[in-house]
């Protein structure tokens, strides 16, 4: 098979689809590989290193598209790639269909197939290829929110972890999932009080089990979140619905329940977010204050720590994108029964129900 990988053009996205190491196996399995030119530059890979692997480097992002039977990114494609994606192409990369009507479309339109990252999942009903994302991005929303909660970006002035004689910041994470395990770990490294909401006792349990004492867990409801919201200075949003469209935990009118200075990190931001006010901004320019909150919701935070985050995709994409390359999408999908739940727009028709159901479609049979 043909494979493209092009350099990323999300801003100050520097991550890339495959790493050296990955072509490595891509080529000795007897396929063709096409690197962009400076594609992996930012991940700390240059042109010669996947050259001595066997890659083909081309020079636009225009060349890789056009000869490609399957594209290998990171993020979803952009307005300016909707053109490139052509008819029966795959595509395999991050989209987060539900929470973009203009993408689904474009996509639709292409007639390619579409096989999103963060709907490939396991027996145990894990997602493989969004874990190691999430693990970063949870951890890197602790980092952020620190930052943000500092006085000259109008935080608090929180140290979260105090000092002797001053209590420590308190953190209110939202879902107990692989975001809000690794948001609370590094949380409560720092010495903040931590407090975890989630619908799902068991995963309560399992917080309550791994986490020292001043992690503690409640159930997640309305009820308890207008009450934490009032006394925690930063909160995580980290609530995920495979496929589908995150729902608004926070309201509008809840931001007034909160103290300025407040720093909100929203990492639910791919799938619309599960606060009401988020709106997705970049690393360029991360924050944004309504009714003295402060709200950081970057949609690609694993592209600032580009060369921990590439080799973490490429380690668990790796086995997909061989069985794909190896077999085509037909026959991988057929036989592996965790990449067709990958299967999210199949030439033209919406073939993953929770993508439909976000804009009121109807589901079409693989």
């Amino acid at each position: 098979m043909i494979i493209g990988v092009p350099k990323e053009i999300k801003n100050n996205e520097s991550r890339v689809g495959m790493t050296p190491a990955g072509v490595y196996e891509l080529v000795k399995n007897k396929h063709t590989v096409y690197v962009q030119s400076k594609a992996g530059e930012g991940s700390g890979f240059f042109d010669d290193d996947y050259r001595k692997v066997g890659a083909v480097i081309l020079d636009t992002i225009g060349q890789v598209y056009a000869i490609s039977e399957m594209i290998v990114k990171v993020k979803e494609p952009i307005a300016e790639e909707y053109p490139l994606v052509q008819k029966n192409q795959v595509v395999f990369t991050y989209f987060h269909f539900a929470s973009s009507e203009p993408l689904t479309k474009a996509m639709i339109e292409s007639e390619s197939i579409c096989i999103a990252y963060e709907t490939v999942e396991d027996e145990e009903g894990t997602l493989p290829l969004l874990t190691p994302m999430s693990e970063v991005a949870g951890r890197m929303a602790i980092q952020q929110g620190a930052k943000y909660l500092e006085k000259p970006v109008k935080g608090r002035g929180v140290l979260l972890g105090g000092v002797p004689g001053v209590a420590p910041g308190k953190v209110l994470v939202l879902g107990a999932g692989v975001v809000g395990i690794q948001a609370a770990k590094m949380a409560a490294g720092l010495g903040a009080h931590v407090t975890i909401l989630d619908i799902n006792m068991k995963r309560l349990r399992y917080v309550n089990d791994v986490m020292p004492p001043h992690v503690v867990t409640e159930f997640s409801n309305e009820f308890n979140i207008r009450k934490h919201i009032k006394n925690h200075d930063l909160i995580i949003g980290g609530v995920l619905l495979k496929g589908a469209k995150a729902p608004n935990l926070i309201t509008r009118d809840m931001l007034k329940e909160m103290r300025p200075g407040t720093v909100i990190v929203d990492v639910a931001v791919d799938q619309g977010g599960c606060v009401e006010t988020t709106r997705p901004t970049t690393h360029e320019d991360p924050i944004y204050i309504i009714d003295d909150v402060v709200h950081y919701s970057v949609a690609n935070m694993p592209g600032a720590v580009p060369y921990t985050s590439t080799m973490a995709l490429t380690n668990v994409t790796l086995p997909y994108v061989l069985k794909l390359a190896n077999k085509g999408w037909k026959e991988a999908c057929a036989f592996d029964l965790s990449l067709q739940k990958g299967l999210n727009i199949v030439e033209g028709a919406v073939v993953y129900k929770e993508i439909s159901e976000a804009f009121g479609w109807e589901t079409a049979m693989v």
